[in-house]
Formats: C-alpha cells, structure tokens, sequence
C-alpha cells in the first residue's frame, strides 16, 4: 500500500516523532510505501510530495517542526480543491491518507472522507490542547513547559523592579496553557478565554501583592477578553478557515493596569516560541503511540477515525465526533486556581 502524509496548521513539537513512527511501523512491519505531501494541504493540491523511508526519518525524533512542512490552506475553499486533490492522489497512486493537524486539518480530513470518500486517518495536534476526543494533544505539555520556564525568570526581574510583569501565552479559545503554567509558575492573576475578566478586579489582585512585597505577574490567554470589551485582534485579516489573528490583550492589558494603579506594568508576548524547539519526553511519548496507532489503523482500513489518549490507551474515534465540539476549561478546574490571585 501506498500511504500518504501531510502535516497542516502551525507547526508544533512532536510532529517528526508522528511521522517516523507511521514510517518505521509501516515499513517494517506491513512493507507500506511512503509520501510525504510539502506544506499540508497544499502539497496535495499542486500535487507536491517528496518520498519517506527510513532513512528519511532517522534523527528526527528530537527536532521540533516538521520536516515536510506545514500550512494553514484549506482545499475546499480552493477552486476545484476536492477534485485536484482526487488527481493527487490517483496520479501518485496513493491509497490512504494520514493526517496530522488539528480542529481545521481534521475538519478537512473529516469532510474528505465523510463526503467524498477519500480514505483519511487522523492524528491529532494542537498546543492548544483544545481537541475533546481526546485526553492531550502532543506540543500541550512543550508549550507548557517553555511558558512555565519564562514565568520563573520573570519573577525575578518583576521583584527586582517592583512592576507588573503581563505574560500572553497562546490559546484562542481554550485557556489550558496558561491554566497550566500559571498554576506551575506561581502566578498571581490568571485569565483564559473561557472566562471575561475584570479589569478591576485584576489591578485589585494586582495591589494585594504588591502590598506583599512582592511583584505580581499576570498570565494571559491571546483569546481573553474583558467583561466590557471583545477580543484584541492584530488586524482585521481572516486565514483560510476564517479565524482572525489574536495579538495584543497583554499589552493592552499592562496599560490599563498601569494607568489604573499607577504601578509600572510591561508585557512579555511568547507568541511562537511556545510552538518552536525540541520537543518534551512525554509529546516525544505520546507523539510515537500516536502515530503507531495511526499506521495500524490505515492497515485495518479503519478509515475516518482518529487516534486519541484516553487514559493511557490508545483508542480510535470518528474523526468528525473529534472536531465537533473544542475541550475548554471546566470552570470548577479554573475556580481551584483562585486561591492564588491576588
């Protein structure tokens, strides 16, 4: 059989350990050939592709990224999308798909195989960590743990000059990331988009601490949103699934508290590097189970479902049961972080 790849949406650590575990099983185990489509769906649209063995794959298993690339492209809204990805695959004789991405690649990979029977297999990736079939996504715990190291350096400087240090982390609909290393990091103030903020009530827990001696340091989620506000754009522009760009509620926010309380305030935005470097033991762990899994699933023509953790199993879902509804922060989980605000 011949099996095709693609990786689609931001680039995230752990993608390169999918990758070689689908080539390493499929190889050695079922005699599979391998075709890694350039930059998601838009490798398959132009009909672009370069060959995966494995010695395409070896020492790739600690290298963030992705080696084939990755994009935002969405084939269906493309001119023709559905039918030049059919001549893609007819004309490199490829007889499954397996693709790695999150809520708008398997959103694709979903219709595609749904709708037009394209023989798809999901794996899924996001740092967000926002997918509810399944217990984590690969990327989460790196992001996590890169956010959670910056919070613990800021803390020094924040005290050393007694100002307000703002943390904007990632996550456009779901606050797991900052949950997670607002909690590890010791931060005084955590917002998540699941839940509008006060801005009074933040430059309250902002003078509470201070009036501990201590510098406070406010994690937030790009989607957060003020009570009487919306969300920040970075400009007015859409990508192909229609999301706008999120940037800017951190610097937003250290003015307000700055001109509020009249306490120095700055931002730290860690935007991408939260996506970059190698990746965690665990995203390395649970990245290989994944794509393991995914092999096994294209062998047993399982078509349209996805791999996901449940537990410490590895089981199978629909992929379209996958991408029907985001995993947001249960607001009893965030309540528990509370006692620390302030």
């Amino acid at each position: 059989m011949r099996v095709g790849v693609l990786t689609g949406g931001g680039d995230c650590p752990g993608l390169n350990a999918v990758i070689r575990a689908v080539v390493r099983k499929g190889v050695q185990e079922y005699g599979h050939e391998f075709t890694g489509f350039r930059d998601g769906w838009r490798g398959l649209l132009d009909g672009r592709s370069v060959p995966l063995g494995i010695p395409a794959v070896r020492g790739i298993l600690p290298r963030g990224g992705t080696i084939i690339g990755s994009s935002r492209t969405n084939p269906l809204k493309e001119r023709d999308g559905v039918a030049r990805i059919r001549r893609t695959l007819s004309g490199q004789r490829i007889e499954a798909l397996i693709t790695i991405g999150g809520e708008d690649t398997l959103g694709v990979a979903a219709r595609l195989s749904d709708d037009h029977g394209v023989p798809c297999v999901g794996v899924p990736k996001t740092i967000d960590n926002d997918l509810s079939a399944t217990d984590y996504t690969f990327g989460f715990d790196t992001a996590v743990g890169i956010a959670t190291e910056a919070i613990d350096r800021l803390h020094t400087t924040a005290e050393s000059h007694m100002r307000v240090l703002v943390v904007e982390v990632m996550g456009r609909h779901a606050g797991w990331i900052a949950l997670h290393s607002g909690l590890a990091g010791g931060a005084n103030v955590i917002l998540i988009p699941e839940q509008r903020f006060d801005v009074d009530q933040v430059c309250a827990w902002v003078t509470s601490r201070f009036r501990s001696s201590y510098a406070p340091i406010v994690v937030v989620a790009e989607g957060a949103m003020p009570k009487d506000g919306e969300a920040v754009l970075k400009d007015g522009s859409l990508d192909s699934f229609g999301h706008v760009r999120l940037s800017g509620v951190g610097e937003w926010l250290a003015k307000e508290i700055e001109r509020r309380t009249g306490n120095e305030a700055r931002t730290t935005v860690l935007g991408h590097v939260q996506r970059g470097g190698t990746p965690s033991a665990f995203d390395r762990w649970l990245a290989t189970r994944f794509g393991l899994h995914a092999i096994d699933a294209v062998h047993e023509g399982d078509f349209g479902t996805m791999v996901a953790l449940r537990g410490t199993d590895i089981v199978r879902v629909p992929i379209a049961q996958a991408t029907a509804r985001l995993k947001t922060v249960n607001p009893q989980l965030y309540a528990e972080a509370g006692v620390f605000f302030g």
